[in-house]
Formats: structure tokens, C-alpha cells, sequence
């Protein structure tokens, strides 16, 4: 998450041409940290959904969350077309996530070797020089992957390779959950330096986090402008 805010603080400098000479769509510097962003997101995504299987909890709680993301999903796209109307998300991390998160459910009761597998080869079905196929590439079916482009938006989180990714969390998630069900319990922050521990908060509410950062950093970033044009 902190992460994720330098990097948005970032693109957010470059857009308001307070930040020089970067090119956020193409310089290897960037889309990297892109991709490292959205792989440690999902992973831990999909942690989350192997620890609460491995906690038994139920539908409802699940259905509840669900619903939240697909409904700040949505205000994404709106809000990106207001900024972006020629880029706006149509298919971007928090898209992917409701249809991710809904296809993990479905797979917790298959054995974790199976799902690592499964995984394993989503990631790999998504290397350009297996598959690609033009049919993918408009905006009705581009959300599967497999693109012989990358089309023309602020955010892009595909079934192909992410959905993998996840898998992969949701195995290394309940394998943890396995270890830590056979340890004392310890507190959420027990073990991390003092000037870490706030970052457990960010954990505890990512979604309101990721929807708010963007929001209050753009509006500091105006603000700062307003006033060196005072």
C-alpha cells in the first residue's frame, strides 16, 4: 500500500507536469513497479481468501465485502472517465478482483496443489509467445487477456496472468494459515518495529485506503498549484 502511494503520488506529479521527463506507460522504471504493485496486491488478495477459508468464514461475510469492491469498482470507471474520457478503466484492479475473488470461491474446496497448478499455468498461458488471438482485443473481451495489444487505459488487470497470481496467494495463504492455527496467537503488529505498526491499519482497511489516496493526493497537488499561482 505505501508502495502503491508513492507511485500514484508519483504519476500524479508527472500528470500535473510537476515531474519532468517520465513516461509512466512505457519507461521500464515505471510499468516494473507497476506490475510488482498489482502482483503483491492480488497475491495478498488471495492470502486473505485462504486464511478465511481456513477460518471457516462463511458466504455472508464474503457476499458483503464482494459487494463493496464491485460497487468501488464501478466509481472507478466513473471517476476515470471524468479525468481519463479517452483512458477510462474499464477493466482495471479492482474489476479484476470481483471477478477473481468470485472464481477463488469457487476453487477453495479443490486441494491446494491442484489450485498452485492452476495457477501456475494461468500465469504462463499469458506469456506473449504462447497465445494471443486479435478476437481478445476489444473492450468486450480484452478483460480475459491474452491481447495482441494493450489497450488504452489508466489501468489494466486482466483474468490472464493476475487470476494466477492470486491462486498462487490463496495456496501460500492457507499454508500459512496452517502454521499459524498450530502457534500462539499474537497481536496483529507483535514483532514489527514501533515505527512500522501503523502500516497494520492500511491492512485492515485497504479498500477505503485505495479508493481515498488518489482522491486526497490530486487534491493536494491542485491545491499546491492554486497557491504557486497565487
Amino acid at each position: 500500500m505505501a508502495w502503491m502511494t508513492l507511485f500514484h503520488f508519483s504519476f500524479d506529479l508527472s500528470h500535473y507536469g510537476l515531474l519532468s521527463g517520465q513516461n509512466f506507460y512505457t519507461d521500464v522504471f515505471w510499468t516494473g513497479q507497476r506490475t510488482a504493485i498489482v502482483s503483491l496486491f492480488l497475491l495478498c488478495a488471495g492470502m486473505g481468501q485462504g486464511l478465511a477459508h481456513e477460518q471457516q468464514l462463511g458466504w455472508a461475510r464474503f457476499v458483503g465485502r464482494w459487494w463493496r469492491i464491485v460497487a468501488c469498482a464501478a466509481l472507478v470507471s466513473a471517476g476515470s472517465w471524468w479525468m481519463f474520457p479517452r483512458s477510462w478503466i474499464s477493466f482495471g484492479v479492482l474489476h479484476g478482483m470481483a471477478v477473481m475473488l468470485l472464481l477463488t470461491r469457487g476453487l477453495l474446496l479443490v486441494r491446494p496443489r491442484a489450485v498452485l497448478l492452476l495457477g501456475l499455468a494461468a500465469v504462463c498461458l499469458a506469456l506473449p509467445w504462447i497465445w494471443r488471438d486479435a478476437w481478445f482485443d476489444s473492450r468486450w473481451t480484452n478483460w480475459i487477456g491474452l491481447v495482441t495489444r494493450k489497450p488504452i487505459t489508466e489501468d489494466y488487470v486482466p483474468l490472464l496472468p493476475w487470476f494466477g497470481v492470486m491462486l498462487i496467494g490463496v495456496v501460500l495463504g492457507r499454508w500459512l494459515a496452517g502454521r499459524r492455527l498450530r502457534q500462539p496467537r499474537a497481536a496483529p503488529a507483535a514483532g514489527l518495529p514501533a515505527a512500522l505498526r501503523g502500516l497494520v491499519l492500511l491492512g485492515r482497511w485497504p479498500l477505503s485506503y485505495y479508493m481515498l489516496h488518489q482522491p486526497v493526493m490530486i487534491g493536494l497537488v491542485t491545491a499546491w498549484i492554486a497557491l504557486r499561482a497565487v
